[in-house]
């Protein structure tokens, strides 16, 4: 198996080498991982792409690449300028440092590679890792990813069904906030929303008086519905949420049918 690995965290960000160790394991003895990711983070940036200026693209080793754009832009880059004739079986992007549950996926560079992968027809893996009390101090808070990385990427392919037409399937997995050894096992769970919690800015004054916002998410420890993607990881299991880059509210397509003429 050939793989694509990239990230918004950056080229040298610890997530990233845990991801190129889970697809190692996962391409096999005769399989490549290739990396294009980000020379510097990006988090935040969603689905951007460079559309209206160029990003340099360094090769940093055989098969690693760094390119000063989006992670969108580096699934683009991999595509189509540093491996056209040999494209990847699969992209995964991440191991991303904190989740990407519930309105985090929104604004998630992590998802934007993924999702572009899709959308250039390649089955990709979003992986994030949760932090919270039981493993930001660890050594190793990506231990839960770490050891169960290759199982759920696994179970995913294998169940996914072959699709031709329309827009294709990715998945965004997230990691509970606990060692590996404490994770309960792994769930479906739809999207969710954090009740009465979002991104807010907080304002700072420079030494030279000049006011600046930074930009301040909210509380992470917060559940969402039962059963859905930031529920199941505080209750200690990794999440799997499929997802398309198709943004229509189809539960309202008939609701609205009125507006038609």
């Amino acid at each position: 198996m050939r793989i694509l690995i990239t990230n918004d965290d950056g080229i040298n960000a610890p997530g990233l080498k845990v991801l190129e160790e889970i697809a190692k394991t996962l391409a096999g003895p005769g399989g490549e991982v290739w990396t294009c990711a980000p020379a510097f983070e990006q988090s935040g940036v969603g689905h951007c792409i460079s559309y209206t200026h160029p990003m340099m693209i360094a090769k940093m080793d055989e098969r690693s690449f760094a390119a000063e754009g989006s992670p969108a832009d580096c699934v683009l880059a991999a595509l189509h300028d540093v491996m056209p004739d040999t494209p990847p079986d699969l992209v995964l992007s991440g191991v991303n440092r904190g989740n990407n549950s519930a309105e985090n996926t929104l604004y998630s560079g992590t998802i934007g590679g993924a999702m572009e992968a899709a959308l250039q027809g390649v089955p990709a893996i979003a992986l994030s890792q949760y932090y919270g009390p039981a493993n930001r101090d660890m050594d190793n808070p990506f231990d839960a990813s770490a050891k169960h990385g290759v199982d759920v990427i696994r179970r995913i392919l294998s169940a996914t069904p072959a699709e031709t037409d329309g827009y294709r399937l990715f998945y965004n997995v997230n990691f509970p906030p606990v060692p590996g050894t404490d994770v309960k096992g792994i769930r479906l769970a739809e999207q969710g929303r954090r009740p009465g919690t979002g991104f807010s800015t907080e304002p700072h004054l420079s030494p030279s008086g000049r006011r600046f916002l930074w930009i301040r998410g909210g509380d992470q420890q917060i559940k969402t519905a039962p059963g859905s993607d930031a529920a199941v990881n505080l209750e200690g299991y990794i999440s799997v949420t499929p997802m398309r880059p198709d943004l229509t509210a189809h539960d309202m397509m008939q609701s609205l049918d009125g507006i038609n003429t």
